[in-house]
């Protein structure tokens, strides 16, 4: 190069700023790293291949400077900085979704953010107050409230954390998973005191935020999320509803239930519509989010007692025990042996069919979790007989697609509380 005969050499184009800050670096292995100076700094390191200070950037990518590291990347073509930053948003979405000039970033590229959340391994996770037995853990004594789900090897594993402190022997919580946040709110203590509180774990970093609160302290409640949306549903003698958005982190009334409800399911659709069903009446109640509105949709042809609502597109899947059918105005009861049967029915909202699906063997329909997994809905349930007083615990999954039913090996972990779901879980947690 001729430049390399010569005593000095012109550069065209640099700000004296951030060759500056590039020299800085050489002679330091440092630099100061401020929103004031990124883009000469950038510009100057991209020139000069100073791929060392590009490095560093990426573990220098905080919420303030992240949009903007982001719009450098792409203009200088530094693809491993913009891949750092795409990663860091999705990491950090709400908190994202929170900051103004994310908003400024092209419809796509917030799309990608949120896609990347869902990129890990999609994976059962069961939150509890569980007393581990035959469980892969190095302390056998030591208490977990999160497992994890390995169904290569059908075996549940701790995961690496643990719920907040204050949320151990909370009862009659909420639940719900938005955009791969998990969130739990509400529910009462052991002295019955109902709380407000809303905690959220993200599978990402591993770890339990804290965010705002509900309006009102309510337990035995429905926590659904739709269309970016969080809504908090009744609870213990409540009629009155609330809706989540993580972008103010706020929690907003919205039209209460025609009438309070005791002791229902809810699910949402993919139309955006919310669908409740309860266990003393059988008309199907239909929220619609849009609109702000409460109407009656269909009746039901069967009752279940203490189901749960789960739905795939525009078909609900009403898990729980069967008790009795309705049949020319009155109800019918079935024989007595049959009331406690796990039974699966579907719902199509758009025909307004009802399906009798496979029923299970199992005597442990009226105390169950379930969650949609894979091809799936997994259920776990656990049952205390009054006669024996003996503890009945099953792991069941029901393939939705096969009407059929498969049984795993038992729940190795005694537990209360217990709450199943599916998360996408990165490979490092």
């Amino acid at each position: 190069m001729r430049e390399s005969t010569e005593d000095s050499v012109q550069l065209q184009g640099l700000s004296v700023p951030g060759l500056e800050l590039v020299l800085e670096f050489i002679n330091t292995s440092k630099v100061q790293v401020v929103n004031e100076t990124l883009e000469d700094l950038i510009e100057t390191a991209s020139f000069l291949q100073v791929t060392s200070i590009l490095k560093l950037l990426s573990s220098e990518i905080r919420p303030e400077n992240c949009v903007e590291l982001y719009s450098l990347s792409e203009v200088y073509g530094t693809h491993d900085l913009r891949n750092a930053c795409l990663k860091y948003m999705s990491c950090y979405y709400h908190p994202m979704l929170r900051r103004p000039e994310f908003h400024s970033l092209p419809p796509a590229v917030r799309d990608q953010v949120r896609e990347m959340r869902m990129k890990g391994a999609a994976t059962l996770v069961a939150i509890g107050d569980f007393t581990c037995l035959s469980l892969d853990v190095p302390d056998q004594d030591e208490p977990w409230s999160m497992l994890r789900y390995g169904e290569v090897e059908q075996r549940w594993k701790p995961l690496a954390s643990n719920l907040p402190p204050d949320m151990i022997n909370v009862r009659g919580y909420g639940s719900a998973v938005l955009d791969n946040y998990l969130f739990i709110a509400g529910g009462h203590r052991m002295t019955s005191q109902e709380i407000s509180a809303v905690h959220c774990y993200n599978p990402c970093r591993n770890e339990w935020n804290q965010v705002a609160p509900l309006n009102q302290k309510r337990s035995n409640f429905k926590l659904l999320a739709v269309q970016g949306k969080l809504y908090a549903v009744g609870g213990q003698c409540l009629g009155t509803v609330e809706c989540y958005g993580p972008e103010q982190d706020w929690w907003t009334c919205v039209s209460s239930m025609p009438d309070p409800l005791v002791e229902f399911s809810a699910c949402e659709c993919q139309d955006g519509t919310l669908f409740f069903l309860t266990d003393r009446n059988t008309s199907v109640l239909r929220y619609c989010p849009a609109s702000d509105t409460w109407s009656v949709f269909q009746t039901c042809p069967a009752h279940i007692r203490k189901q749960q609502m789960l739905s795939v597109e525009d078909t609900i899947y009403l898990v729980g025990g069967y008790t009795h059918e309705l049949e020319a105005g009155r109800r019918q009861l079935r024989p007595s042996q049959t009331e406690d049967v796990l039974t699966v029915q579907s719902f199509n909202v758009s025909t307004g069919e009802w399906i009798q699906l496979k029923e299970n063997k199992s005597k442990s329909g009226l105390n169950l979790t379930c969650t949609l997994h894979n091809d799936g809905i997994y259920i776990m349930s656990r049952d205390i007989g009054l006669p024996t007083s003996m503890e009945h615990r099953v792991f069941l999954k029901y393939n939705i697609f096969s009407d059929a039913w498969e049984a795993f090996r038992r729940f190795a972990a005694l537990g209360q509380n217990m709450l199943l779901c599916s998360l996408y879980l990165p490979n490092t947690v």
